[in-house]
């Protein structure tokens, strides 16, 4: 059975398509009755309107674009479950894309998002898109950054951003592990491209020099990914004279460790303490952990780029100034 027409429905009716649209936009004066003549005839046909068509009429498609490095992780879904608490209601649906820490494949990400004509994007960059960001934001569409930064002060300077205090909180997680008196750290971390990488680095860096150390850790640079986890264990217990302590600079590089430093048949703390930034679920299933974390609050920051994503749609502010927020979060420990 072929799908139902404006026209059709108009001829049911008996009206004209402009007045069919009207009802259907809710938009200029209809009496009552034609009203209710046009709204039979749509259930009558189980007339669907063309999204398409309305986006192309309104100029909007009332879909958000986002770009996370991976959807899957629970950080990433606590953020997309708030913005899509804020958006929803007013109608909006959201895009969602990984990128998989790849600054190539966000680059195709944000030209398909451009070419769907979304309404604005939210961003959480792997890195080296700098140019092509600038050049979406230039063109009017809404950009919010969330987690993480440009790479070019100079390219995010006019965009919302919405992160961590990146730096303080890795700087107060590996205190907790020099007040307990560990001074051989091995450091997981993500590459230096994204800046959670950069700032969370240096928030290890300014704890050692804090603390009267020299700060050159064991590191292991990887992808944010479980499997970093697991091999940065395994080099670090290569090493000579190897670390007391780890600090994980992501939730799921630090699942990798937890599970490699099981596997390997040593204790958490006893033979090798870990403090992660963000919680690790599986944590608490260990016996007598004594797991470090930073207490994060995704869906927190996802509110609040809800809130931002609807202001610039709507152009609530003339000019735009851009909103900085950043969530302090808290050092916590598992046992």
């Amino acid at each position: 059975m072929s799908k139902a027409t404006i026209k059709e429905v108009a001829a049911e009716a008996e009206v004209s398509t402009a007045t069919v649209s009207r009802v259907l936009n809710e938009s200029g004066y209809v009496s009552d009755e034609i009203k209710e003549r046009v709204l039979e005839a749509v259930a009558k046909l189980n007339y669907q309107p063309s999204a398409i068509a309305r986006s192309l009429k309104q100029d909007k498609t009332y879909m958000i674009g986002v770009i996370v490095p991976d959807i899957s992780n629970s950080y990433f879904m606590g953020i997309s479950r708030g913005i899509e608490d804020v958006v929803g209601p007013e109608g909006f649906q959201l895009m969602f894309c990984s990128s998989d820490e790849s600054p190539d494949k966000e680059n195709r990400l944000l030209q398909l998002l451009q070419e769907k004509r979304v309404d604005a994007i939210v961003l959480a960059t792997a890195g080296g898109n700098d140019e092509k960001v600038k050049q979406l934001s230039d063109s009017g569409l809404p950009i919010v950054l969330v987690d993480r930064k440009l790479e070019s002060d100079e390219a995010g300077a006019g965009l919302d951003l919405v992160a961590e205090d990146n730096e303080e909180g890795a700087c107060r997680l590996t205190g907790k592990l020099l007040e307990d008196g560990h001074v051989r750290l091995g450091v997981v971390n993500g590459p230096a491209r994204v800046s959670t990488g950069r700032e969370r680095y240096e928030g290890v860096l300014k704890a050692m020099r804090e603390h009267g150390l020299d700060p050159k850790p064991l590191v292991y640079n990887g992808d944010f990914s479980t499997e970093d986890g697991v091999l940065a264990v395994r080099k670090f217990l290569k090493s000579d004279p190897k670390p007391t302590a780890i600090v994980s600079l992501n939730n799921r590089m630090s699942l990798g460790v937890l599970l490699e430093i099981v596997r390997s048949g040593l204790k958490i703390p006893d033979d090798m303490a870990v403090a992660s930034f963000g919680e690790v679920e599986a944590g608490s299933l260990l016996k007598n952990p004594g797991l470090y974390y930073i207490d994060q609050h995704p869906y927190d920051m996802g509110i609040k780029t809800g809130e931002l994503l609807l202001k610039r749609i709507r152009k609530e502010e003339t000019p735009a100034e851009p909103v900085f927020e950043i969530f302090r979060n808290e050092v916590n420990r598992i046992g």
